[in-house]
């Protein structure tokens, strides 16, 4: 496996991707909060503020107190299930989001961000309908920033720590870095689940991305770009 440490690809029109920190801020904030509350407590927000697909089905009456349910579809995206869980998602939001927050300015990208865990939690809902486990964490955000990253910088070289007899950072295109990255996803969906990881909802976020970026993303921003 691989991580990303960091890309060739400076900015052109944000001199600071300010809404890109705030959220990596946020996120793990509210995630320090969640991880210091008692466990009753921590299961109570969890329930409350992570998408449960069995609860937004029609079968049921509105339980959730304080917010709509539908409202989850993207209040999940700021809880995480552990510390690596989080860690993972910041990381790859660091490297990659700044480029993308770049290419649609400040608010298009914090919408742009908020849809794609929509999306992602969407995806979700429609293969789980009656399922009662909780979906946290930002991976269908990160998805769609992963997504949106190959169309507009698939010839980028991405420094990424590989495991091969010593780690060293290696610079790789995107396309072979990020599409290696979905692969991966398309993969475990096929395999017979295994484990707890929502890999329908990073699949939606990579979808959700893609499509939204062509409609958010600047005039003067091409696809493609090296």
């Amino acid at each position: 496996m691989f991580l990303p440490l960091y890309d060739q690809n400076p900015k052109r029109f944000v001199i600071k991707p300010y809404v890109n920190y705030a959220l990596i801020l946020l996120t793990t904030f509210l995630f320090t909060i969640q991880y210091l509350l008692p466990v009753n407590a921590e299961n109570y927000v969890i329930a409350t503020f992570g998408m449960v697909p069995y609860w937004l089905s029609d079968a049921r009456i509105d339980q959730i107190p304080f917010i709509p349910d539908e409202f989850t579809f993207v209040t999940y995206a700021f809880l995480h299930g552990d510390w690596l869980h989080l860690l993972s998602n910041m990381l790859f939001l660091w490297v990659f989001g700044d480029n993308i927050e770049d290419a649609l300015g400040h608010f298009r990208y914090l919408l742009f961000y908020l849809l794609c865990a929509a999306g992602g939690g969407a995806l979700h809902y429609f293969v789980y309908q009656d399922d009662l486990s909780p979906l946290v964490g930002a991976s269908g955000a990160v998805a769609g920033v992963i997504g949106a990253y190959i169309l507009l910088y698939p010839k980028v070289r991405v420094y990424v720590l590989a495991r091969i007899i010593i780690p060293l950072p290696l610079p790789i295109p995107a396309l072979w870095v990020l599409g290696a990255w979905i692969a991966m996803q398309i993969f475990y969906v096929i395999l017979p689940q295994t484990n707890a990881v929502a890999w329908w909802a990073h699949i939606g976020g990579v979808i959700a991305g893609m499509l939204l970026v062509l409609l958010f993303k600047r005039p003067e921003v091409r696809l493609f770009q090296s």
